[in-house]
Formats: structure tokens, sequence, C-alpha cells
């Protein structure tokens, strides 16, 4: 197979006028480019004084424990030497005082009734309802008024014993763990604590 020749001539010939009209597009003046912002001149514009300081760490990350964070532009002065005294522990605050419940929710339970003579016995306020009062129940009360407690309420601060058919036996007030009142009927002190 055969190839195609140029003449020495027509590469000569091509060459030549190809340097021609690269050499009359470089030597034509710049105005654009790269090349002609670093053959312009900028004038230094003078600034204000310079401070320098250590960057703060960046957000979420700790400083190192021997550096404090400083903010930029404050000097911060030379820390004493390390001592060998060791401090002594802090102690915890003091817990809060409990907190008496105070209210229904509170008087529920089974509690030792004590009356006026001395006689004892066990009253239950019980959590159930009954109509629109609470259950209630009273086992070994020599009182027989107190004896009959079928129910109970909490109005205004009072605790109020209900019998059978709805007569009150007995108001009494919470004061510290203790329920204290009267019975009724006798007007005799009672006293519930648990």
């Amino acid at each position: 197979m055969t190839r195609p020749f140029l003449s020495t001539t027509a590469v000569l010939m091509l060459a030549a006028s190809l340097g021609a009209c690269a050499s009359k597009r470089l030597d034509a003046p710049r105005t654009r480019g790269p090349q002609a912002a670093l053959d312009t001149a900028v004038p230094a514009v003078p600034s204000g004084a310079v401070t320098t300081s250590p960057l703060a760490p960046p957000p979420g990350v700790a400083a190192a424990p021997d550096e404090p964070v400083v903010a930029p532009g404050t000097q911060v002065a030379a820390a004493p030497p390390a001592s060998n005294v060791i401090p002594e522990p802090v102690a915890p605050p003091p817990a809060p005082p409990p907190v008496v419940a105070g209210g229904r929710s509170a008087v529920v339970g089974t509690w030792d009734a004590k009356d006026a003579t001395g006689a004892s016995c066990k009253v239950t306020l019980s959590s159930a309802p009954a109509l629109d009062l609470y259950k209630a129940s009273a086992g070994g009360c020599p009182n027989k008024d107190l004896a009959k407690v079928s129910a109970w309420d909490f109005r205004d601060g009072e605790v109020y014993l209900y019998q059978a058919g709805g007569t009150v036996a007995a108001r009494l007030r919470q004061g510290g763990g203790a329920l204290d009142g009267q019975l009724t009927k006798s007007g005799a002190s009672l006293a519930l604590v648990r």
C-alpha cells in the first residue's frame, strides 16, 4: 500500500503560514487575561494595629486542661507554679425536706384510732368509691359510734367519717402525720395515727 506524500515544499509553506498567524496574534497589545492583572500595580492600603492571640477551640471541643480559653485580644497572666496542696472535697448540698402529701390520697390506708378513754382500734380508709363517698371500715372498736363507720370523705381539709345512713360519726383535721378531731355525738377527742 502506498502512502500519499506531501512534498517538502508544501509542509514548509503550511508551517510558515501558521507561524505568521501566530506571531501576529501574539504581538497585539493585551488588555485582558491573567497577565494584565500582573502588569497593573495596586497601591498598598494602610491598616490599623494588628494583634494576635491563640484561637479558642472549635465548639464541642474542650480546651487543653493546662491552657485556659481566652477571648481574642485579651492577655492572660502567667499561671502560678503548681503546688502539692490537695483541695478538700466539697460536701454535697443538703437534701430537700420531704414533701408531705396532703389531701384525700394522703389519708388512704389503715389507721390506729385512739379515743379519749384510751381505747384503740383499727380504721381503714379505702380509695374505693361508695356512691359519692369512699368506703371505710372499723374493726375492734369499743366505741359504738366509731364501730359503725362505713364511709369517709375529704372536704375543706377535713376528714369526715360516716356511719351507715349518712350520719357523721367524726370530723378530723390533718396535723403532721396524724388526724386529730372529735366524735360528733359525744364531742370526745379522737386521733388517728399510723
